[in-house]
């Protein structure tokens, strides 16, 4: 079977309820999730695992200490490598896919 995934559907799923990510896919070992980014996160690494953010609609900045942050527009992506403190926050309220590893905790290490 084939299956089609309505991303604007999955957006109704949310209740505006920020940065509690919720599953859309699976594929293999790895997981899509989509999060509302809505303010700033907490500051977090995934020792093991890098972290590939897809800003679906809105705006975000991925902070990092010591280096250059990344400001990711709509339909852009942004990998955080394995074992970088990083920080996530809205521009503005943004729908962003997230692409890890399934067993990776998505608040960080």
């Amino acid at each position: 079977m084939h299956t089609v995934i309505d991303l604007k559907q999955k957006i109704k799923e949310f209740g505006g309820k920020p940065y509690s990510p919720i599953d859309v896919s699976r594929i293999n070992d790895y997981v899509v999730r989509m999060a509302l980014f809505d303010g700033e996160y907490h500051w977090h690494k995934h020792a093991n695992d890098d972290e590939l953010f897809f800003v679906y609609i809105g705006e975000i900045e991925i902070q990092y200490k010591g280096r250059k942050n990344a400001r990711v527009k709509e339909g852009q992506m942004h990998i955080v490598p394995k074992g970088t403190e990083h920080c996530p926050r809205s521009i503005k309220p943004s729908y962003v896919l997230l692409f890890e590893p399934f067993n990776v905790n998505p608040k960080g290490d």
